[in-house]
């Protein structure tokens, strides 16, 4: 199966896919995109995925999927191994739980498209878009360092001593929390985890820094 990857070396998102298809042992052609030149927001990135997000994933029949959460789902559905959802549903909400806190309580209010409008709308400066940027990490960093240190179910990674999916958003975030200098000294556990994650290839080859278009 040949895949192409449409994404942007520093958008976590794309970071938190490029890592899955690493797990999953899926090679794929790296397409890159300029998200401050508009370049997602052309005719013909559009006819690929309307929205104009990255990362979209494009199979070789022709078949595009969006959503990053959705593409790696989708991902475990049809490549099993190794499994990125625990096998009981217990496990699994917990799971997503904790990626839904990174991908549903960060990102959105985090993202290129939302600081922009910051600046552009409401004459936000870079430090007020920083200080929105770091006010919204550490609203839901406490509460994530807290879940993981306290559960039981926690060991080396976020769930027991495999990554998984709630893996793969913490180690995306943590990568795009150091454009605003975001230290990790009052998360400890999430600091532990990381280093942990950052130690796997699937990881680290997926880190934004080891992009072809990293600059």
């Amino acid at each position: 199966m040949t895949l192409k990857l449409h994404n942007f070396f520093r958008s976590s998102t794309s970071t938190r896919l490029r890592a899955a298809l690493n797990l999953k042992g899926l090679g794929y052609d790296y397409v890159p995109y300029v998200l401050r030149k508009g370049e997602t927001r052309t005719p013909g990135y559009l006819a690929l995925n309307p929205q104009g997000l990255v990362p979209a994933l494009e199979r070789e029949d022709g078949r595009v999927f969006t959503q990053s959460l959705a593409i790696i789902e989708w991902l475990d559905e049809t490549h099993p191994e190794p499994p990125l959802l625990p096998a009981d549903p217990d496990g699994r909400a917990r799971v997503r739980a904790l990626a839904y806190m990174i991908a549903c309580e960060i990102h959105p209010l985090n993202n290129l498209r939302v600081l922009g409008y910051l600046g552009r709308e409401f004459g936000a400066t870079d430090a007020q878009q920083a200080a929105w940027f770091r006010h919204w990490v550490e609203t839901t960093f406490g509460p994530l360092e807290a879940a993981l240190a306290s559960g039981p179910e926690t060991g080396r990674f976020c769930h027991g001593d495999t990554p998984g999916l709630a893996d793969l958003c913490l180690y995306a975030q943590v990568w795009n929390n150091r454009r605003f200098d975001i230290a990790l000294d009052p998360y400890p556990t999430i600091a532990r985890i990381f280093a942990a994650l950052d130690d796997i290839p699937a990881f680290r080859d997926a880190a934004p820094p080891r992009q072809p278009d990293a600059v």
